[in-house]
């Protein structure tokens, strides 16, 4: 598969050099993105490892199954950062109704970042227990903060998971590849 990419010799001309240097780049973006929500962080460190193999080819160090793994990974993560506010909202007492209130709320709230992430569920949360739930103000509260504390869990699992795909990167490349 990758020598079918590789055929039409537009990266056979790229020095080991340069490939690091846009493969560093990317895997700092992606750190980066990893923090910050504006920048998809997992994409980017994902980008970077096919940026690497597709310009170093079979010298990259990286194998197939590498791949597998970072997507996996990502996947996980990116599962796990959309359920944590609900799971939050629950475990801090909220109702069902208050769990979908968070996760429309932390999707409406990728759309007015950064604020958007932290407001988001817990905006929902709360509504959602005011008004579908019945609940008084100081339930859906809770259950408003509890989303809030799940969807920061969230982001630092993402944190950790993006360090484990920049760790199983180095660790093919220089380790496993060779």
């Amino acid at each position: 598969m990758w020598e079918a990419m590789q055929s039409n010799n537009v990266w056979q001309d790229v020095g080991t050099g340069a490939a690091w240097l846009v493969t560093s780049c990317l895997l700092l973006a992606g750190a980066v993105g990893c923090v910050l929500p504006v920048l998809p962080g997992h994409l980017i460190i994902l980008i970077a490892a096919i940026a690497h193999r597709l310009m170093l080819g079979e010298a990259s160090g990286l194998r197939w199954w590498s791949f597998v793994v970072l997507v996996l990974l990502m996947a996980i993560s990116q599962t796990f950062e959309m359920v944590s506010g609900a799971a939050g909202s629950k475990w801090f007492g909220g109702t069902r109704w208050g769990a979908a209130g968070a996760m429309i709320g932390t999707i409406v709230g990728l759309f007015f970042l950064p604020f958007g992430l932290l407001l988001g569920p817990l905006i929902g949360a709360f509504v959602f227990e005011l008004a579908f739930a019945r609940k008084e103000t100081r339930t859906a509260a809770v259950s408003g903060v509890g989303s809030v504390v799940g969807t920061l869990a969230g982001m630092g699992f993402k944190m950790v998971v993006g360090v484990l795909m920049i760790g199983w990167f180095f660790l093919d490349v220089f380790l496993i590849g060779q």
